[in-house]
């Protein structure tokens, strides 16, 4: 491939890892960009919110003339289709890929077009009817036609926590399908990562062949995702459960032919199991963590020296630019768990307030970033039940970055409604509802601070 192709590639994958765009996310591994791995993260309000969907972009020596290969890897190994325009197969048909025809003029492939619009369009198909994206029940309006979207939607809906959220994380963290869990060698094989195999050819010609093992870009990012949407999963459980007895069948679409169809069972009971187990193991991940950190100081390690320096610089620069509304502490001398203890900036809903938070901080960081979760409750719509709080670090390798991005989530007077930052959901729907609405909101925000010192 030329320098041209490359450098465009380079440059658009570079774009969208810059990019503000919490929806979508890629990577690729540094011997071969020609083949981009990437998330899209289904769109709420649809069948597909908050699912883990991964797809394979390749581009092909004639790239941007003509549009990359795309192949979906959500599938349940090729058994689920999750669209009518998303086979079981993992094609996507689009007309920007030249994998459909398109009736309008302008939808087809252009050079200046690129990856970003090719995963906009893919995420465009994960609309709240996908039933209509079928060719010729588009324009159907008919009362078994919105009985069959409903029924479509339904199992999409269940499909996309089994097959989309929870298989992945059970993956990723070695749980059995008894809920055990395998030893961390077998979950994190990090020596086997990647390895090269040289073969020579009949003609004595040299071969070259890369096996990938481990390739897993957004096995943090899912981790971490998993735990902002956790409340919106269970909620979709219990409002969704009641109108699907455990084991009854799937409905079958008209589109749907052998071997690429969504076949399967509800069985939302189970999930709600699964979830939580997911949760448990992955807040057992993050305990483990400290456990590894202190071991790591035992033995004075360079990375537990590196960490310990980057709380003692976060407190001098802290101090440096005036922000006496936060301090720190670490958590029985361990440099990988700090405690920020933030005090209600003055002149906010959070004045007066005096809130402890935690930051768990990977052995593998900043491949793995900190977990982080408020130990004293409030009631904000950047903090879920359960503490976990949503926040957006402007340079992730960099901690004392994330130290300062968590007291601006908290601080955050008029923030834009995204509802890709729904972690509250009771708290969202109050600050972006009616004016009353939004007065009760401030109202539980500023008892939460008043609360802190009571007692």
């Amino acid at each position: 491939m030329s320098n041209q192709p490359f450098l465009r590639i380079t440059r658009e994958i570079a774009s969208i890892q810059r990019g503000s765009d919490l929806s979508i996310a890629v990577a690729c591994q540094e011997h071969d960009f020609r083949k981009v791995r990437a998330l899209i993260i289904g769109p709420h309000g649809t069948p597909y919110e908050y699912g883990f969907f991964e797809y394979l972009i390749t581009f092909g020596t004639e790239y941007p003339n003509k549009p990359p290969k795309v192949e979906a890897r959500t599938t349940n190994n090729g058994r689920t289709r999750f669209n009518p325009n998303i086979y079981a197969s993992g094609k996507v048909c689009l007309s920007i890929l030249g994998t459909w025809h398109g009736e309008q003029p302008g939808e087809e492939w252009s050079s200046a077009q690129g990856l970003e619009s090719v995963l906009w369009s893919i995420q465009s198909l994960l609309s709240n009817n996908p039933y209509e994206n079928e060719p010729g029940y588009e324009n159907l309006k008919g009362s078994e036609d919105k009985r069959l979207g409903a029924s479509y939607c339904a199992k999409i809906r269940h499909e996309t926590l089994r097959v989309a959220v929870i298989q992945p994380l059970e993956e990723y963290l070695g749980i059995q399908s008894d809920g055990s869990t395998a030893s961390p060698e077998a979950i994190q094989p990090d020596a086997l990562a990647e390895e090269e195999i040289s073969v020579k050819t009949e003609d004595g010609d040299l071969a070259e062949n890369r096996v990938t093992f481990n390739f897993q870009p957004f096995k943090d990012l899912i981790k971490r995702r998993f735990l902002w949407y956790f409340e919106h999963y269970l909620s979709a459980i219990e409002k969704h459960a009641p109108d699907h007895k455990d084991w009854s069948d799937f409905q079958k679409m008209p589109f749907e032919a052998s071997g690429n169809t969504m076949d399967g069972k509800f069985r939302y009971g189970e999930l709600g199991k699964r979830l939580v187990r997911v949760k448990e193991v992955i807040n057992a991940e993050t305990s483990d963590w400290a456990a590894e950190g202190l071991a790591l100081k035992t033995r004075e390690s360079s990375k537990a020296v590196t960490v310990q320096r980057s709380f003692e610089q976060t407190i001098t620069q802290l101090n440096q630019k005036g922000k006496h509304h936060i301090s720190m502490e670490l958590v029985k001398e361990n440099p990988f768990v700090w405690r920020i203890i933030y005090f209600g900036k003055p002149m906010t809903h959070l004045d007066g307030g005096i809130f402890k938070i935690r930051m768990d901080i990977s052995p593998r960081f900043p491949d793995e970033q900190p977990r982080v979760k408020l130990e004293t409750p409030m009631f904000h719509h950047r903090v879920s039940k359960d503490g976990v709080l949503c926040y957006f670090p402007k340079r992730p390798d960099d901690l004392k970055d994330h130290v300062e991005s968590i007291a601006e989530a908290l601080e955050e007077d008029s923030p834009p409604y995204d509802p890709r930052t729904i972690v509250h959901p009771e708290a969202t729907m109050l600050l972006w509802g009616s004016d009353s609405d939004k007065k009760k909101y401030y109202r539980q925000l500023r008892r939460s601070a008043s609360n802190t010192t009571e007692g």
